[in-house]
């Protein structure tokens, strides 16, 4: 298996890195560390986001999408601000929700303006008692007619403030063995009312985290997309997907971590010399760069099993949840090489190690992520 990058993976890799450096981050610098991007600059945001052509990696070329590898993608993500990142995943994978399971009508309606960026989207699954167990959904779908009515509340969805589109996990009741009929709702903020309110983070604060509450909120009954009963299904092979691309997110974080205490290492001395002649920083620096290598080559190694068509569950989790600890732990250690300073503020480590315990928690918390490799591995699911 060689993960080196070929000559068209590295002119992708170099389009969005420039285009990061250039474009995106300086959006990000004209607004407070602190607080939600206003959608103005999201938009912004997403419009270089669609001329690199990765606002939709996952459908293919001729319907208009990047018709990406998943290695790819993942080599691209990594390259971009982790906040954007999140956002972005969030609105793509709902883009491919969108493609596989809505009438032709609806797709011609609302994929072109998403593609380009000109609106933004979200997908709305976890409630207070169903997380990762997307079974247990209880908000409410009811059809009547030409209509349909959804009632209940989401938590912890991206995007949700300055989404124009939501893609809506819902349940119509049980079947006659008890099992919840899941259904998935297409819902156009121009059209339908519903309240959205912002939820305070330790990290990741220039994003967009939020609850959403339906109160028999209104939509056509053509919007309900999919079969009945794949919610599921379609949540699980985006989750296997986002697993490693969260991961590359922490890489990110971290490698921008190490590169600063590698700096000051050679330069900032103590006791006569720079502190990178001591042994223990250096100890400190060749930890913190074999848990970033680790981490990415994990993360490659599930993508690259994803786009050979291998069952990824347990290598998906795996590599997630190795990757989000593993570069915690790096960005620590790089707050240690530089002392003092590494809980400034004005450096902004800190920051990216609360950024970086934010991705423990998206698509899988550590525990259910041991317990799907656990049952990748036994054959016996352990949590029911």
């Amino acid at each position: 298996m060689n993960f080196s990058q070929t000559d068209d993976q590295q002119m992708m890799v170099e389009a969005v890195r420039r285009s990061s450096q250039e474009r995106i981050e300086p959006v990000l610098a004209r607004h407070p560390v602190d607080k939600p991007l206003p959608k103005s600059a999201m938009l912004e945001i997403y419009a270089v986001l669609a001329e690199l052509g990765i606002t939709a990696p996952r459908i293919p070329v001729e319907a208009g999408g990047g018709g990406l590898k998943m290695l790819d993608y993942g080599m691209m993500i990594e390259q971009l601000p982790p906040v954007v990142g999140l956002s972005l995943i969030s609105h793509e994978g709902t883009i491919s929700r969108i493609h596989s399971g809505c009438p032709e009508d609806i797709r011609n309606r609302y994929l072109p303006d998403l593609i380009a960026g000109r609106k933004i989207a979200c997908t709305a699954n976890t409630e207070a008692g169903a997380g990762s167990d997307s079974g247990a959904v209880r908000t409410k779908l009811r059809i009547d007619g030409d209509w349909a009515y959804v009632t209940g509340s989401k938590m912890w969805i991206t995007n949700a403030s300055v989404a124009d589109v939501i893609n809506v996990s819902c349940t119509l009741g049980t079947d006659e063995n008890g099992r919840s009929m899941g259904r998935r709702v297409l819902m156009d903020r121009s059209q339908c009312e519903y309240e959205v309110r912002e939820t305070p983070v330790m990290g990741l604060q220039q994003g967009h985290l939020s609850e959403v509450v339906f109160e028999a909120t209104r939509v056509p009954a053509g919007h309900i997309i999919g079969e009945a009963g794949d919610a599921a299904k379609t949540l699980t092979l985006a989750w296997n997907g986002n697993r490693p691309l969260i991961g590359l997110m922490c890489v990110h974080l971290a490698q921008k971590a190490f590169d600063l205490a590698l700096e000051h290492a050679k330069t900032h001395k103590q006791f006569g010399k720079v502190i990178g002649a001591h042994q223990l920083v250096q100890q400190d620096l060749a930890e913190i760069e074999t848990l970033i290598v680790s981490a990415r080559l994990m993360c490659y190694s599930a993508l690259d099993a994803i786009d050979r068509g291998v069952r990824a569950n347990g290598s998906s989790a795996m590599a997630k949840r190795f990757a989000t600890q593993a570069c915690e732990r790096a960005i620590q250690l790089a707050m240690q090489v530089h002392g003092g300073m590494g809980i400034s503020q004005e450096l902004g480590i800190e920051r990216m190690w609360r950024d970086a315990r934010m991705f423990q928690v998206p698509d899988g918390m550590n525990g259910i992520l041991a317990l799907i490799q656990g049952r990748e591995l036994m054959g016996i699911g352990a949590f029911r």
